[in-house]
């Protein structure tokens, strides 16, 4: 069955909206998602509501280490055969995992989708896990770690994000831990494929300029013969977490701090209200409120920012800096200044009207990142079960009011709530 959906309700193709899309569900649940662009570049990807979150106990960077071994041999195709498949034709190849999702994603010339489509279908369905390649690949990715702790903004964060969902899944580093990779095995793998792989959690999105009947077409063909998989996971909400101010000495040259909290869920009330006074506060560029006060005043931090992340029962709000040391403790009462400053007034009408207008341009934007666009509309295919237009996106913003972001502030940014991470040199 063929149809166009827009914020869940059935809408005609007439209608002149940019993110207009087509579905194609095939008898194993799979959906095939097609937006239509007149460009002779065609972008695509597979998402998969699977991440680091659904991992047991001691298998953390599971879903990391699969996203990694797809690449490798399948029933038909050896691992060079894989890498060469889309390069050879200049097409560009890669993949991410992240606490809830799994993606591949794909960018080529139009006349190349075909090619696509069955290596996506190769690859994800026929995969064989040789256990050369996985010791091959276990390497790398035990690498991938060490770099990561090596780059104190990045380990950071994801120490912070440990501290906030202390004993769950969701704070677990998604590449895993050095100790938990070397343990994993090809059982591990087919289990966890087995259990969080359910094709009716799958979207394969497709945007470019084609007939729609040949990517119904090429979809029967590569997927239509796929088995079902309805397995069904029970994602577990993480309990309450403990504020509080944890101090590291690390072998790094600058003090490295995160300040946040747990946060709205993708589907809660306040979630639009939150993205945009987080964009205003610190994530929307050299003018967002924090750059302004702590580097261009102040002159104290290189690099200042916020980050909310929705997920689909909580969410995660931190603000980092990275500073000299003699600087740090300033940095960090000028950041608290900022959030008492939105817990105590309501943003000013022209404020207001101007954290809209330029959070409204950054997201128009950001949708000329075609392929940036096609994962978006496949995530919140996946999470809603249905794609808002710009026109319904700027809406929501639009109607977020002062008020409401002082509720968010009050709640978010509650002193008595906030977890602090420092990394600071060794004396």
């Amino acid at each position: 069955m063929i149809w166009v959906k827009n914020n869940c309700k059935l809408l005609t193709l007439s209608l002149p909206l940019m993110m207009d899309y087509q579905l194609y569900t095939l008898s194993n649940g799979m959906r095939i998602m097609y937006k239509h662009s007149p460009s002779p570049i065609t972008h695509c990807c597979f998402l998969v509501n699977a991440g680091s979150r659904d991992e047991a106990e001691h298998k953390e960077g599971l879903a990391h280490f699969i996203e990694h071994l797809l690449f490798k041999e399948t029933e038909r195709r050896s691992t060079n055969q894989i890498l060469n498949r889309l390069e050879m034709v200049g097409a560009d190849l890669n993949a991410y995992t992240t606490k809830e999702y799994t993606c591949i994603h794909a960018s080529l010339l139009k006349q190349h989708l075909e090619r696509t489509i069955d290596l996506f279908e190769d690859i994800i369905f026929h995969s064989t896990f040789p256990e050369e390649e996985l010791e091959k690949e276990r390497g790398v990715i035990l690498d991938e770690i060490a770099s990561y702790i090596d780059q104190p903004e990045e380990a950071i964060q994801d120490d912070f994000e440990e501290l906030l969902f202390e004993g769950h899944a969701i704070g677990k580093n998604t590449l895993g831990t050095p100790e938990a990779v070397t343990r994993l095995n090809t059982t591990d793998i087919k289990q966890f494929i087995a259990a969080n792989y359910n094709t009716s959690e799958m979207i394969i999105a497709v945007s470019g300029n084609y007939d729609l009947k040949k990517i119904t077409k090429l979809a029967d063909k590569y997927f239509g013969n796929i088995p079902a998989n309805s397995a069904l996971k029970s994602r577990i909400t993480p309990s309450v977490h403990k504020p509080g101010k944890y101090i590291f000495a690390k072998q790094i040259s600058q003090t490295h701090c995160v300040i946040g909290n747990r946060a709205y869920s993708s589907s809660h009330r306040n979630k639009n209200g939150l993205l945009l006074l987080n964009n205003w506060l610190g994530a929307g560029g050299m003018s967002s409120r924090l750059n302004l006060e702590i580097r261009e005043k102040h002159g104290i931090a290189y690099t200042i920012e916020s980050n909310y992340t929705p997920l689909t029962d909580t969410g995660i709000f931190s603000i980092y800096f990275g500073t000299d040391s003699e600087k740090a403790g300033k940095a960090a009462r000028l950041v608290h200044k900022e959030l008492k400053k939105l817990r105590d007034k309501k943003l000013g009408t022209l404020q207001l009207h101007q954290a809209k207008e330029k959070f409204i341009g950054q997201i128009a934007l950001a949708e000329e990142n075609r392929m940036s666009l096609i994962i978006t509309m496949a995530k919140s295919l996946l999470d809603f079960n249905c794609v808002d237009t710009l026109e319904q996106v700027f809406a929501k913003i639009n109607a977020v009011t002062a008020e409401q972001l002082l509720e968010i502030s009050n709640e978010v940014f509650d002193d008595n709530q906030m977890i602090t991470l420092l990394f600071e040199p060794k004396q």
